[in-house]
């Protein structure tokens, strides 16, 4: 049998756009054939199902997101800058209205997550891989002498993501931009301390 010839990346982030508008469960093989440009044969031949295609999103999604991660703090004269245009860039998310700036993982994590191992395996290393970057980013804070108190690195860390998956799901009810920024501005100074 002969393979489809496609962009995986291009096909994994229209997957992506699509899985964060619906959701997973409301997202139909049809929308992924119009999100992809696939057809669904190509789609079960590349992905093996639906969930092999999100599986495979998640892990895009999840480079993707790295990737935009270190850009961030590479631009910024410090660690603790860069964690504040991080946060800066996740209320621009929060406030933005658009159902593809939401975080893909934490959908994953509320729709499919307890329902399916091998999800919440990929999703649970992603949150390790996110924290272990965290963890990293407040040792650097912390030789650059910008926190206060004794806890640990990966204390904050936990914290900042807790805090970050809270504002994530507070966005969603509470639509003024000032206080979810306030509330981003507050975390940040919380997980300093």
């Amino acid at each position: 049998m002969r393979s489809a010839a496609f962009d995986r990346e291009q096909v994994l982030r229209a997957a992506m756009n699509a899985f964060m508008e619906k959701g997973y469960n409301k997202t139909s093989m049809q929308d992924l054939k119009r999100a992809t440009n696939l057809h669904p044969g190509s789609i079960y031949c590349a992905f093996e199902n639906k969930k092999g295609l999100l599986l495979a999103a998640l892990e895009q999604y999840n480079q993707d997101r790295t990737a935009e991660l270190k850009d961030i703090f590479a631009a910024q004269n410090s660690t603790k800058c860069g964690l504040k245009a991080y946060l800066d860039s996740i209320v621009s998310e929060c406030i933005s209205g658009d159902p593809t700036q939401a975080c893909l993982s934490q959908k994953a994590i509320n729709e499919i997550a307890q329902q399916d191992d091998e999800a919440q395996s990929v999703l649970s290393n992603q949150c390790i891989l996110w924290q272990s970057f965290m963890c990293e980013v407040f040792g650097q804070i912390a030789q650059e002498g910008g926190l206060i108190g004794s806890r640990s690195a990966e204390q904050r860390a936990q914290s900042l993501i807790v805090g970050i998956y809270g504002l994530r799901t507070y966005s969603q009810a509470q639509k003024d931009p000032t206080v979810i920024s306030a509330i981003a501005r507050q975390l940040l100074s919380d997980v300093c301390k």
